[in-house]
C-alpha cells in the first residue's frame, strides 16, 4: 500500500482514500485493483454497481476525471454520500463538508461479499 492512500474497513465496507498528487492518479488507481485482485483470490465479490467514487479536488484549474474501470465496469462518480454515517457533499470545487444530504445517502464503500 502507496502511504498516500488508506484502507479503511467498518463492518462489511471497505473504503479506500487516496491522495493524488502531481496529476499522478497511479497509486490511488493501482490500490483500487490490488483490492479487486485480492476479493477474487479470496473468492469475495465485488459488487461494482454499489461502488461509488467521490472527487475532491483542491486544484484551481479542475479537469474531469475518469471513472475507475474494474474488471470493465465504471465506478460512478457521486458528488455527496454519507461516510459513517456523516453525510458529505461537494459544495464548491475543492471543498467537501459535512453536510445534509440532498438525496438517498449512498456510499463510497466497496463490498466484499462472500
Amino acid at each position: 500500500m502507496q502511504s498516500s492512500n488508506h484502507i479503511i474497513k467498518f463492518a462489511d465496507d471497505t473504503t479506500v482514500v487516496g491522495l493524488i498528487s502531481k496529476n499522478n492518479e497511479s497509486a490511488y488507481r493501482e490500490e483500487v485493483q490490488r483490492l479487486a485482485a485480492w476479493c477474487k483470490v479470496n473468492n469475495l465479490s465485488l459488487n461494482v454497481e454499489k461502488m461509488k467514487e467521490m472527487v475532491v479536488d483542491f486544484r484551481s484549474a479542475q479537469s474531469d476525471h475518469s471513472p475507475l474501470d474494474i474488471e470493465g465496469s465504471n465506478v460512478e462518480i457521486i458528488k455527496s454520500t454519507n461516510f459513517l454515517c456523516v453525510p458529505y457533499r461537494r459544495t464548491s470545487p475543492g471543498r467537501s463538508t459535512p453536510a445534509p444530504s440532498p438525496r438517498k445517502p449512498s456510499s463510497i464503500s466497496t463490498s466484499c461479499e462472500g
